[in-house]
């Protein structure tokens, strides 16, 4: 595990990146992002692509669950190729996956272009979902930890840092 840093600012005006290094090659890892059901293992809601394809230009619905108020976010697919990039739109998000072979396993780079005063937050979130696609359950409240780790790094240079949503608390 790594911890997030702070990349050039993207067009919301923040972004994080997160890296895990996962035992299996890029094709597997590959799968694992653009599978329906083996994203529902480990990203934080439903992911519906228009068609079940993932082709630029794609519309995409995140529906979660009543533990999110039902809540419905959507996106679209911004660029395929695979297995080394996916990249998408997440309400108001860019998030970005690169695969990169590494010892015969993945390195996998996750960007998130968000607005500044949610670093943190999705920071932490990020770490639980991807200690969730290497395999391991995380606790409950694992996300406390970095999340408050997080706000202590990013808040000098993006300003207060807002917590988690009121259903993870």
């Amino acid at each position: 595990m790594s911890d997030a840093t702070l990349t050039t600012p993207g067009p919301q005006g923040a972004a994080v990146r997160l890296e895990r290094v996962l035992p299996d090659p890029p094709e597997v890892v590959w799968q694992a992002l653009t599978d329906r059901d083996q994203l529902k293992a480990w990203f934080p809601c439903d992911v519906i692509v228009e068609g079940g394809l993932w082709r630029p230009g794609a519309a995409i619905t995140f529906p979660f669950g009543p533990e999110a108020d039902n809540v419905t976010l959507t996106g679209e697919v911004l660029e395929v190729r695979e297995p080394e990039l996916l990249a998408f739109t997440w309400a108001e998000e860019t998030l970005r996956f690169e695969l990169v072979p590494h010892d015969g396993g993945t390195r996998l780079i996750l960007v998130d272009e968000l607005r500044p005063g949610i670093a943190a937050r999705n920071a932490a979130g990020w770490d639980v979902c991807l200690d969730r696609l290497a395999g391991r359950t995380p606790a409950q409240d694992a996300w406390r930890a970095p999340f408050e780790r997080y706000t202590a790094a990013f808040t000098p240079e993006l300003g207060p840092q807002e917590g988690p949503p009121e259903s993870a608390q």
